[in-house]
């Protein structure tokens, strides 16, 4: 053992139009946790098909899963904390995001559909539609009890989620910020 702390792992969750990224970037803002953008690491296949209107299945989930498992693996190694903003909508998927570092702490981003419908409106150059909202929703399975998650509610503002999930999670605050 070299006495150095070990890396922390979270995965900010939820449909999209939650506001994951949003609230990743906060906390990495806030900590100096490793920032990274799940939808980044994306096929341009599955963003076509996003873009489209077509949700994506498991089958073309998998690998994009498998590289951001690999990522977080990766960063891991080197010692270094991240904070990643993937939807990570079924219990399957987080167990592949886990198979980077063993201990992920997840921060699902839950709350009303009409909340995240409206904020889904007001974005603006995203490839993910509305329409696609409902596919999502329905795909989402709750973090399971020995799941380490914390879950706050869309309603509130950015602000108040990032200053709940860095306290939720016993984070240090510092200053700098990195992006992948």
């Amino acid at each position: 053992m070299t006495g150095e702390p070990r890396s922390r792992h979270v995965v900010v969750m939820g449909v999209s139009g939650a506001g994951k990224t949003t609230v990743a970037r906060g906390i990495s803002a806030a900590t100096g946790l490793l920032f990274a953008e799940a939808d980044e690491f994306h096929s341009p296949a599955n963003v076509a098909r996003m873009r489209s209107g077509v949700p994506l299945d498991d089958t073309t989930r998998w690998p994009w899963l498998r590289d951001i498992a690999a990522w977080t693996a990766d960063r891991a190694a080197e010692g270094r904390s991240t904070v990643l903003a993937c939807s990570a909508l079924k219990r399957s998927y987080r167990d592949v995001l886990r198979q980077g570092p063993l201990s992920v702490d997840l921060v699902h981003l839950d709350g009303p559909a009409e909340v995240i419908r409206a904020r889904m409106a007001r974005r603006e150059g995203h490839y993910m539609p509305a329409s696609l909202l409902e596919s999502q929703l329905a795909t989402l399975e709750p973090a399971e009890p020995d799941e380490s998650v914390l879950v706050l509610d869309v309603s509130l503002a950015p602000e108040a989620l990032i200053v709940a999930a860095v306290k939720g999670l016993g984070l240090s605050v510092s200053l700098p910020v990195e992006e992948r």
